[in-house]
């Protein structure tokens, strides 16, 4: 808009809303000039009412349906004050027309706007992008009822399938939907379930309310695979077709928008892209753009305020009213500061998913937060499970070491992997924080995970012993530094374990082979058993399986480490666990391994917030590429370049060349600093300027055409930075070599359970015991076995089943599994665990209640029982029982370490029953045969 010096702030405004309304599709007329038939959308000018002239009143298919008040820039405060006069020209009668009172009314400075649809419940009014389109409010016009009304008749939630949490969540969004509150935040535990809860009540929306198309906002493109797969699969209660056979999902993976699709699914770097009109390289949207100091940090923000920041624009193709609703996944990450823009632009309710919010999450959503729903809570209610922590210290990830000039020494080149042997000059120190970095030891790495192994099989879960007498690693995911560092961890790894390739295996973006491959045969598969990640499956992704964390690399983001735990939080039923892993019985909890301190290290908020943070070369190349416009952030990048162009070997130039489209490093530099050289920006403009006549020469097209002109340039800076291209440049700056320091022997310092590992063990026993003493007298089984131990030979398989269907009920934490491993890490238990859930739970029963002085299997128990009454039988009567006799009550023995008791009864069914049954016993023993079988209930029950 080519703005007048001359003109007044009322005629700015003006202009400035004209200019919207054409954009928007909306064609402008004054009041002299009126022809409703010259398009489907007409805003009139200064339109007489009988109040008095109304600044517009807006025609849709010749009919009036709003009016726009227009007020100067400097009035934008006052916009709410503003909202009884236009609400006065909206119910005026217009000149020459018998209309009723118009619903849709804007009040507008040109910079801020507001609107009020009076079809509402309760009318609100609300600030918006811009104006909507004259083809929207035909529609709405059409559909009758706003959608704010109709949110108010959803029905009541068919509440099968749905868990209490998400039930609480969806029933607590409609509530706030029908209270017309313009964002809700819905805080879930990992596990618990979003997506299904997202599924939920977007479908009743699109149902109910008839909503036209939702989006979901994600911040990676595996999150919007994920999300993509939810809705697929997806079934509502009261149809029996999947959500992608009722309405039109589509996942953005260009600028398309389609007009048929009714749940679009994109990353929000995407949607930027679009509101931006460019094309958006498909890397950008492989990773968390709020692990990027730049585009999430204070820096930027503080650029922003300035106006550097490139702003979205009115896109035509993409209208304010594009979608009702924005369901923002993981909303705790990346929404702020440059995205929060992309927001801001959509007409539509704002609904935030997260595990993990902040001071700022709570903010944004206006501190309405719909349901909160803890990890604690999911725990205690048995949807996910928890953890135990492990600790292994090394002396010299404690301590680090030295490498001595004279030694012969690898060093490593980082890329390539190459290997030279050098005598070190002088003596280089490292600490902690250099290893797998500037240094790597490889008996660092190799200790830890041979402590690791050795843990496994005594401590952390030592009854995974196969059919064959092996024991079966349970799924273990590592966390590594690099890419460099997990290739190290890999290959020791199958070393220490004697495994082959299929063992380990990296999940990372960088991996040739295709990750999501890897990522599904080690949630689905039994290989691999270990896998290492630097990135790829921190956040939101799905590994049922997991039952080890292994920490080899530290965080300081408090939400980023809560994510990282939340992959092994996940429940997962018995049968699809021993799909992947054959020894596993049940998933009651799972391990974090600390090797770095990471379950110790201080944790900072989600970002960070120092006043100059040191901004890492990738992340100051990715603000470039998504567009950001800043003079700081041009030249930092520039000067960048300029010390890499003196560090790089001539090979690494000329394959630079392959990624920038031939531009070499002092050419990018040239157009990175040419962006913001004002000689250079007046010399471009002039140009244009002289091509045009020098009376039409005001300084407001000068101005505009330098505008145009670094516009430009910075367009031409920037379009050659691209997502492999900035890998390159950001992997080629980095230290090019790794020492290797094969010299310094490493030795485990500490190798056991953390102290609060101990407390929660202790804890777990005092719940478990005290539980069993609270019900004594109310289970029968509890009863017999506090208070009538003369009667223990009565309790049955059904008894035992009434206990544990009452635990799993009232206190899913204390699960058999669970108790029992907490024993362990509290005293020694020499039998090994029974297979068998409900004889684990007796054994438990036993010891709490002091029948056994240790932890003991119940069905070792029952055998030695067995053993002993035999013995003595065959002691005091030699030889008591023939060869068939004994071979009986061995099927009796058995039949009571699976049901706890016999009757005479059974004798009719399996396996008794194909060896004659009660006939053939009674042939055997005789009239001793009732006493017989009372006398091992006795005895085997002891």
């Amino acid at each position: 808009m080519t703005v007048n010096i001359n003109q007044n702030p009322e005629q700015i405004a003006r202009d400035k809303i004209d200019d919207m309304l054409r954009e928007a599709g909306w064609l402008v007329q004054s009041k002299n000039k009126v022809d409703l038939s010259a398009g489907k959308g007409i805003a009139v000018r200064e339109y007489q009412t009988d109040v008095g002239p109304a600044d517009y009143v807006l025609f849709v298919n010749r009919k009036p349906v709003g009016i726009i008040e227009a007020k100067r820039e400097d009035e934008g405060h006052r916009l709410t004050v503003v909202e009884e006069q236009s609400s006065n020209y909206a119910n005026a009668k217009l000149k020459y027309l018998n209309n009723d009172p118009l619903p849709f009314v804007y009040e507008s400075t040109g910079t801020i706007t507001r609107f009020t649809d009076y079809r509402d419940p309760k009318p609100r009014g609300r600030n918006v992008f811009s104006f909507h389109k004259p083809e929207t409010i035909a529609e709405w016009l059409k559909k009758g009822k706003s959608l704010r009304e109709r949110l108010l008749s959803i029905p009541a939630l068919d509440e099968t399938g749905l868990r209490p949490a998400q039930i609480v969540a969806v029933n607590n969004l409609e509530h706030s939907f029908k209270k017309n509150r313009p964002k809700a935040l819905i805080q879930m535990a990992t596990g618990a379930g979003k997506t299904f809860t997202a599924a939920t009540f977007v479908y009743r929306l699109l149902k109910h309310a008839d909503a036209k198309r939702i989006l979901f906002l994600v911040d990676t493109k595996n999150l919007g695979e994920q999300a993509e797969q939810e809705f697929m699969t997806f079934q509502p209660n009261d149809d029996n077709r999947k959500f992608t056979e009722l309405y039109n999902v589509q996942r953005l993976s260009s600028s398309y928008i389609a007009s048929d699709s009714q749940v679009c699914i994109s990353t929000i770097q995407r949607l930027y892209s679009i509101l931006k009109g460019e094309e958006l390289d498909e890397s950008a949207e492989l990773d968390n753009p709020n692990e990027s100091r730049y585009l999430s940090g204070s820096w930027l923000q503080n650029k922003m305020s300035k106006n550097k920041a490139v702003p979205v624009e009115y896109t035509p193709k993409v209208p304010i009213e594009q979608f009702d609703f924005i369901v923002i996944d993981e909303a705790h990450r990346s929404i702020y500061n440059l995205w929060k823009q992309v927001l801001d632009y959509f007409d539509a309710f704002l609904i935030g998913l997260t595990a993990t919010p902040d001071k700022r999450t709570f903010g944004f959503f206006n501190e309405n937060v719909v349901s909160q729903y803890t990890y604690e809570e999911s725990v205690t209610d048995g949807v996910n499970v928890p953890y135990d922590v492990y600790t292994i210290e090394t002396e010299i990830s404690q301590n680090g070491e030295t490498i001595k000039a004279g030694w012969y020494v690898d060093r490593r080149d980082k890329l390539t992997r190459k290997k030279r042997w050098q005598q070190e000059d002088e003596d280089t120190d490292y600490q902690r924080n250099d290893l797998d970095k500037k240094v790597v030891n490889p008996s660092q790495i190799r200790n830890i995970i041979r402590e690791y192994k050795k843990a496994l099989k005594t401590t952390i879960y030592p009854n995974r012993i196969d059919e064959n007498g092996d024991y079966e690693v349970p799924k273990t995911l590592v966390f590594a530094k690099t890419d460099s560092h997990a290739d190290d961890i890999i290959k020791i790894i199958r070393e220490e374990f004697d495994e082959g390739n299929d063992f380990c295996k990296k999940v990372t973006y960088k991996i040739e082979e295709d990750p999501k491959s890897v990522l599904n045969r080690f949630r689905n598969s039994y290989y691999p058993r270990i896998a290492v990640t630097v990135d790829m499956i921190a956040t939101g992704t799905d590994v049922k399986p997991l039952e080890v964390l292994l920490f080899m690399r530290d965080v300081k983001s408090i939400n980023y480490f809560e994510q990282m735990k939340g992959r092994g939080t996940r429940t997962i039923n018995s049968d699809s666990l021993q799909l992947v892993s054959k020894t596993a019985k049940t998933k009651t909890h799972f391990v974090i391994v600390d090797a770095v301190g990471a379950t110790k290290s201080k944790k900072t908020d989600s970002r960070p917030l120092e006043r100059k943070p040191s901004v890492p070369m990738k992340d100051l190349l990715g603000a470039v590429t998504m567009g950001v416009a800043d003079e700081d952030l041009f030249l930092s990048l520039a000067n960048r370049l300029i010390r890499l162009e003196k560090q790089i070997t001539s090979t690494e130039k000329d394959r630079l060349l392959e990624f920038s489209g031939g531009k070499n490093l002092k050419q990018m530099t040239a157009a990175l600093i040419t962006a913001f050289d004002q000689d250079e920006i007046e010399t471009k403009a002039q140009i244009e300027i002289d091509k045009i006549p020098v009376q039409d020469q005001t300084p407001a097209l000068i101005e505009d055409a330098k505008k145009n002109a670094q516009e430009q340039l910075i367009l031409e800076a920037s379009k050659t930075f691209n997502g492999e291209l900035n890998n390159y440049l950001d992997n080629v700056r980095k230290q090019h070599e790794q020492i290797i320091d094969s010299h310094n022997i490493d030795t485990i310092t500490t190798s056991e359970w953390e102290t609060t590992s101990a407390d929660k063990a202790t804890q777990i026993v005092k719940d478990f015991t005290e539980y069993l003493e609270t019900n004594k007298d109310e289970i029968k089984a509890l009863s017999i076995f506090y208070n009538q131990p003369y009667n223990r030979r009565d309790i049955t398989f059904k008894m035992i089943k009434d206990v544990m269907e009452k635990l799993q009920l009232e206190k899913p934490l204390l699960a058999p599994d669970y108790v029992w491993d907490a024993y362990s890490s509290l005293e020694d238990v020499k039998s090994k665990q029974p297979k068998d859930e409900l004889t684990a739970l007796v054994s438990l029963i036993r010891r709490a209640c002091g029948i056994d002085s240790e932890l003991k299997a119940y069905d070792s128990t029952i055998e030695a029982n067995f053993n002993k009454w035999i013995f003595k039988q065959h002691t005091g009567q030699h030889n008591r029982f023939s060869q068939e006799q004994l071979d009986w009550l061995r099927m009796i023995k058995d039949h009571v370490v699976s049901s706890y008791h016999i009757e005479i009864d059974d004798l009719d069914y399996t396996p008794f029953d194909a060896k004659g049954g009660k006939g053939k016993m009674h042939q055997l023993f005789g009239n001793q045969m009732n006493e017989i079988i009372n006398e091992l209930n006795e005895v085997l029950a002891a």
